[in-house]
């Protein structure tokens, strides 16, 4: 899919995941990565706010949501791939902080983001855990959604 054809939500997510990857590979700061994006041309249509608030939400307590993920994991955080890493703990964040977007969005477009920057399995895993931590960040929902 190229970025035309990309909703302007799903482009803030690949960029927030981005962000994340350079947050764990090298330690830059969120500030650091906004001012990298303010000066980044050719990034596409994105929702700025909706980055802005992911990535903030994300990075301000990445301790929180790996103590989320680490009971549907089967390797310690740390063994995870950066991919893996990073779109799990986008994933949590929006299951736990944004409880506008359906849990069924939050695990689609965390699979597609580890199809697209992922190794070849990678989406698989994503899928497997996150469909444990749905019925437990979003209970109700869950519930409304087997019946």
């Amino acid at each position: 899919m190229n970025d035309q054809h990309k909703s302007p939500r799903h482009r803030a997510r690949e960029l927030v995941m981005q962000g994340i990857y350079q947050w764990r590979v090298s330690g830059t700061t969120v500030s650091d990565i906004e001012k990298q994006m303010q000066n980044e041309k050719n990034l596409g249509r994105y929702d700025k706010p909706m980055y802005a608030r992911l990535l903030r939400g994300v990075l301000s307590n990445p301790g929180d949501l790996e103590a989320m993920l680490e009971p549907h994991l089967d390797r310690g955080v740390s063994e995870l791939s950066t991919v893996e890493y990073s779109v799990l703990l986008l994933a949590a964040f929006e299951f736990a902080h944004q409880p506008e977007v359906p849990y069924k969005v939050v695990i689609n477009e965390a699979v597609e983001l580890a199809k697209t920057f992922g190794g070849t399995d990678g989406h698989k895993y994503v899928n497997g855990v996150l469909d444990k931590l749905a019925p437990k960040l979003r209970a109700v929902e869950f519930e409304h959604a087997r019946r």
